[in-house]
């Protein structure tokens, strides 16, 4: 089996398997939002491109309070990088576009506000970019990736929450060797990575409202 199939394969394993006896039902839920991202290693700065980030989501609380969550996602998530330079030959725009599986566990106080930490993978999809004279790709594009993330989620209305997201690879997608156009002979190579920030809107199917009182079972 192909790494990029079975890594997520035991993504999927490994959420189940932390799930504990005593948790309460699983909840759904989907978020859509934008990533604000850059490709560290490209010369350029600033999280300039602008992507979609969106997909459902399964959350497993656990712990005395249900204060503790462990939550999966599949999500569409466009990432790159883009440069106005001013002029076609030195405009840049690089696009990405990922199934990212992130894996969290997240902490919730007082049903409020929250916060997570994980690790994701990626699979690649779809690619282009507006290639600059000046930089020489050495190897093509990784065509998964893995990252790291960490998340704070405030509770906007009822089961609406925003949260801000931050994502880094731990891989670097692709090595590539730039040339100063004005000095012969000078060169320098660099690793690339994906670096995003992320703002999205998440609904919690069933998710208990704080200050809402649950409907007592009827015997």
């Amino acid at each position: 089996m192909k790494k990029q199939v079975l890594l997520p394969v035991l993504l999927i394993l490994m959420i189940f398997a932390m799930r504990p006896a005593h948790a309460q039902r699983v909840l759904g839920g989907i978020s859509v939002g934008a990533n604000f991202c850059q490709v560290d290693g490209d010369q350029f700065y600033g999280f300039r491109k602008v992507g979609i980030n969106f997909g459902p989501m399964v959350v497993l609380p656990f712990g005395k309070n249900k204060n503790w969550s462990v939550s999966m996602e599949l999500l569409y998530s466009q990432k790159g990088s883009y440069h106005h330079g001013g002029t076609d030959s030195t405009n840049y725009r690089l696009n990405l576009d990922y199934i990212d599986i992130p894996v969290m566990v997240h902490f919730t106080d007082k049903k409020i506000i929250s916060a997570g930490v994980g690790i994701c993978y990626g699979q690649l999809i779809n690619k282009s970019e507006s290639q600059l004279y000046v930089v020489t790709p050495n190897t093509d594009f990784l065509p998964y990736d893995l990252s790291v993330l960490g998340e704070v989620s405030l509770r906007v209305w009822n089961r609406f929450w925003i949260n801000v997201r931050y994502q880094y690879s731990l891989l670097n997608l692709r090595t590539v060797t730039f040339v100063n156009p004005n000095i012969q002979g000078d060169t320098w190579e660099r690793n690339q990575y994906n670096n995003l920030i992320s703002l999205r809107l998440t609904y919690i199917f069933k998710q208990e409202i704080p200050g809402k009182q649950k409907k007592p079972k009827e015997e």
